[in-house]
């Protein structure tokens, strides 16, 4: 058997192949990789939430490869963050982040989000073609994290650049270089604000520190972290959601009559087109049973919440788009103690940039034919390369 994950139609429809896979068994062992080796993968919602919460799954990386030979060379503060941690390590660092991305942080942030969103719609007009990806769903999350962490506008190409070669340049020499390249960026930025007396989210942290509860390699790579997540999946959710109401025209109309709605609808967009397919790698310390399947331990687990959000066990007619559905059960942000910490933050993102997009533009449509769209071939996010629409 092939490695399903690695099929050439499943980075265009990865839903016909999870699918597929669940209805055979919503746990099961895939071949991972081309060395033999094997993983399994979770595609079924209660299975999912399940292993999400399972102390008994890992997600410290660096135990698990330790000894086994490697061609890696991953930056320190890429290889060792708070996402490839287990508790108390992952306790700590989160405990010392969480206060800064809480709801009310966020609701003091949504004048400045309002305010980029406006800036890249400036000049905008009823008619013209843009391309939705680049010119909203990446600079939008990349400059309100910079501005976030004090990146130099100047920066900010180069550093997204980099951020993108990590998820999805497939090469693992490009990706390598890649983690050095923002590793060693984001501790030169981490010194130059140890130095420099500031309020911005690097003094924050470095404070934390201060107090005892990071210290200077936690900062660097918390920072790295909060660079990368904190644009790359809300890129795809705002993306996916587009491209979501462009498909369901009638959902579209309704969003731009009322759009007070579009808050209440960013579950059901995340659910339908989760911008993140397979959660970062976990492994089993122990043997457990999981969907009925015995995994051994010192095993690879792969939890799919794109796959989990259309289990017909959990949602009725899952490939349907329903705006009315109680999507809050969705796994799109993860669920447990590794939940996406920048969860609120990347909601008001979606949620400005929406309706921004939707009420100013009532003609918005695709571009070019649907079968025409190109998404990234990375199995971690689900994401479009270009969304080409007219205004």
């Amino acid at each position: 058997m092939n490695d399903p994950l690695r099929e050439p139609l499943f980075f265009q429809d990865p839903y016909s192949t999870y699918d597929r896979l669940r209805s055979a068994s919503p746990v099961q062992k895939i071949p991972a990789g081309s060395q033999g080796h094997h993983a399994y993968l979770v595609t079924g919602h209660s299975e999912a939430r399940q292993a999400f919460t399972d102390p008994r799954l890992s997600k410290d990386t660096a135990r698990f490869f330790a000894g086994r030979p490697s061609g890696r060379d991953l930056h320190p503060a890429v290889a060792r963050n708070m996402l490839a941690s287990d508790p108390p390590e992952h306790t700590r660092q989160r405990e010392a982040a969480a206060p800064l991305f809480t709801t009310g942080r966020v609701t003091h942030l949504r004048p400045y989000i309002e305010e980029v969103v406006d800036r890249l719609l400036e000049g905008w007009t009823a008619g013209a073609e843009v391309d939705l990806v680049k010119e909203l769903a990446v600079p939008l999350p990349v400059t309100v994290i910079c501005q976030l962490l004090g990146v130099p506008e100047s920066d900010r190409d180069m550093v997204s650049r980099w951020s993108n070669d990590l998820f999805d340049a497939g090469d693992p020499h490009t990706i390598d270089a890649a983690s050095h390249a923002i590793g060693e960026y984001m501790t030169d930025l981490v010194r130059a604000a140890r130095d420099t007396p500031g309020e911005g989210l690097l003094h924050s942290l470095l404070r934390r520190g201060e107090a005892g509860l990071l210290d200077q390699d936690d900062v660097t790579s918390l920072a790295v972290l909060l660079l990368v997540a904190g644009h790359e999946t809300t890129t795809h959710f705002i993306g996916n959601s587009v491209l979501a109401l462009l498909q369901h025209p009638s959902s579209l109309a309704r969003l731009q009559q009322d759009p007070g709605l579009v808050g209440r609808s960013l579950d059901e967009l995340l659910r339908y087109d989760s911008p993140v397919g397979i959660a970062t790698f976990r492994y089993s310390t122990q043997p457990l049973r999981l969907g009925g399947v015995e995994i051994p331990a010192g095993s690879a687990v792969l939890i799919a919440p794109g796959a989990a959000n259309r289990d017909p066990a959990s949602f009725a007619e899952p490939q349907r788009l329903d705006l009315d559905r109680d999507a809050g059960g969705h796994l799109a942000f993860g669920h447990g103690i590794h939940r996406c910490l920048g969860a609120p933050l990347a909601r008001a993102e979606a949620e400005i940039a929406l309706r921004a997009l939707i009420t100013r533009f009532p003609g918005l449509r695709l571009a070019i034919p649907e079968e025409q769209l190109e998404w990234r071939r990375t199995r971690l996010t689900r994401g479009l390369t270009s969304l080409p629409a007219v205004l």
